[in-house]
């Protein structure tokens, strides 16, 4: 996959600016059974202590969340109902926890071991498009789990970011993050964000 990872720089920023950021960068995975790689078309942002819906709400600060606290560029991965393992970036600075929750891609390369880690019949209506469409969906198709690549550094060679294409402002639109109505008038910000057009995102975007 052509292009270099992107440099620590552009990972240490606000939460917000870099879910804004990451949206048409490409996630790539240098695995030993081949090269995966998407472009990143949705994102939510998580702001630490602040952020009733974030892992180190009030500074919570435990074995599962310590890759936040570290440097910017590395991957914070955390498991969901027992199954669904959600790839983070972590942004700003150190003893500063904020993440980037990756949502969706659209594959770009790789897509027939992406389809034979998740078990899908690439001759389905809307498979290709359904691969990558959720954050589980996508560490599975990429190959991406705790044991390997919790707290990797992103600016390596393994598990990586590159830019990749340019999306207009105009593409992009925010709405509320999904799944965190335990987190108050917190759910209700309008943190996550969308390539508004791509027909790959988690849940399709369905205008102001």
């Amino acid at each position: 996959m052509s292009g270099k990872p992107l440099p620590r720089e552009f990972f240490q920023r606000d939460a917000l600016q870099l879910a804004h950021d990451l949206l048409g960068c490409t996630l790539v995975h240098a695995s030993p059974e081949g090269l995966t790689a998407g472009i990143i078309v949705e994102t939510e942002a998580y702001r630490g202590p602040a952020d009733a819906a974030a892992h180190t709400y009030r500074g919570k600060r435990t074995a599962r969340t310590a890759a936040m606290y570290g440097p910017a560029g590395h991957a914070y991965i955390y498991l969901i109902y027992g199954m669904y393992e959600c790839l983070n970036v972590v942004g700003g600075d150190i003893d500063n926890p904020e993440a980037v929750l990756i949502r969706a891609l659209e594959p770009v390369s790789g897509v027939e071991l992406m389809a034979q880690r998740r078990r899908v019949d690439m001759t389905k209506p809307r498979a290709l498009r359904q691969l990558c469409s959720g954050p589980g969906k996508l560490t599975q198709a990429m190959g991406i789990t705790r044991a390997e690549h919790y707290g990797i550094d992103l600016c390596g060679n393994v598990l990586y970011v590159t830019p990749g294409r340019i999306i207009a402002e105009a593409q992009i639109a925010t709405t509320p993050r999904i799944n965190i109505d335990y987190a108050g008038e917190w759910r209700d910000l309008p943190w996550r964000y969308i390539v508004k057009d791509s027909p790959y995102l988690s849940r399709p975007w369905r205008g102001a």
